[in-house]
């Protein structure tokens, strides 16, 4: 049925995120829309749609994870081409967005990629935008067109409110996360502790707890783990400060580079995570202490409301940290 003067959902996805495109499709009762996606030998990226989108409400699903400037090549590249082939309206819903840390000029002769990113993404031709965990709310603002920026942490929350630890404590991996860690505090009555840490590029040393950790259960909450620096630092200084067990919470698994082996290798009761970026199985396999959580129930609930022209604010309204 035609919504607002827009046809059927068609649903597409990108090479970055296909299991949890596959399992959005099926939520959604909607099959994925058959395409070709060739890379050629001069590594330009070619996208080809198997049939007509004219006038449909088209929504091309793709994380722009590792390897970050292909994916995020091809998800512009298949906006145009839905733009091309007449879809009556596009969406980019992208479950983890790159660059979204280069968000301000914190220093002399930087850029601010993510305003580059999003503007990318306008040019292209996408007319609406549907996101998870934005490193930093301001990026909302890059963009001109309107989107939903969403947040994963309620699933989080309630896969640890149902483990009942009567003495535990959520701890904000920096104070720069302050905000969301007491959101996350409030939804499972618990108090709320800090890390004070310095930053030196991608580095960082953990300084100080602020905080009353001892003997309790400490549930580490973050946005995304890149290195796994931050969750290094953290989990010794907390254990020093005399926390009994140390969990992790965070949305999005990047795990660059030697991360997953690390955080492996840290006594961590367990690490608890999204599939908003697809763990290599390699990574994985490094990985024995940790569960992740679906987020396609998420998108696809989003992706038929935003069709249907109903409110995705409603899906959040118990849950202190959305706005």
């Amino acid at each position: 049925m035609a919504i607002f003067g827009y046809g059927d959902i068609v649903l597409y996805s990108g090479r970055g995120c296909q299991s949890l495109s596959s399992e959005i499709s099926s939520r959604l009762m909607v099959p994925l829309g058959g395409c070709d996606v060739i890379k050629f030998a001069n590594e330009n990226i070619f996208v080809r749609l198997h049939s007509s989108v004219r006038g449909q409400d088209a929504f091309i699903v793709q994380t722009t994870s590792s390897p970050v400037n292909d994916n995020l090549m091809e998800l512009l590249i298949f906006i145009d081409t839905l733009k091309r082939a007449s879809a009556g309206r596009v969406t980019a819903v992208i479950p983890y967005l790159a660059y979204a840390r280069s968000d301000k000029k914190d220093q002399p002769r930087v850029p601010i990629t993510a305003r580059l990113v999003a503007d990318m993404i306008q040019v292209a031709g996408a007319d609406r935008y549907i996101t998870l965990d934005l490193h930093a709310g301001q990026i909302q603002g890059f963009f001109s067109i309107p989107g939903d920026t969403l947040t994963a942490f309620p699933l989080l929350a309630d896969y640890m409110r149902e483990k009942n630890l009567d003495e535990a404590v959520v701890v904000a991996a920096d104070l720069g996360f302050a905000k969301k860690a007491r959101n996350f505090a409030m939804e499972l009555s618990l108090p709320v502790a800090f890390i004070e840490k310095r930053r030196t590029g991608e580095f960082s040393s953990a300084l100080t707890v602020i905080g009353d950790v001892k003997d309790k259960d400490a549930i580490i909450v973050d946005d995304e783990v890149n290195t796994g620096g931050t969750l290094v630092n953290a989990v010794q200084l907390l254990y020093d400060y005399g926390a009994r067990n140390v969990y992790c919470c965070f949305v999005h698994p990047v795990l660059s580079g030697n991360a997953a082996e690390r955080l492996g290798q840290l006594p961590i009761t367990e690490i608890v995570t999204t599939n908003s970026i697809e763990i290599p199985h390699e990574k994985f396999k490094l990985l024995p202490k940790i569960t992740i959580l679906s987020v396609a129930p998420l998108l696809s609930g989003v992706i038929n409301r935003v069709h249907e022209g109903r409110s995705v604010g409603e899906m959040f309204k118990p849950y202190h940290g959305y706005s």
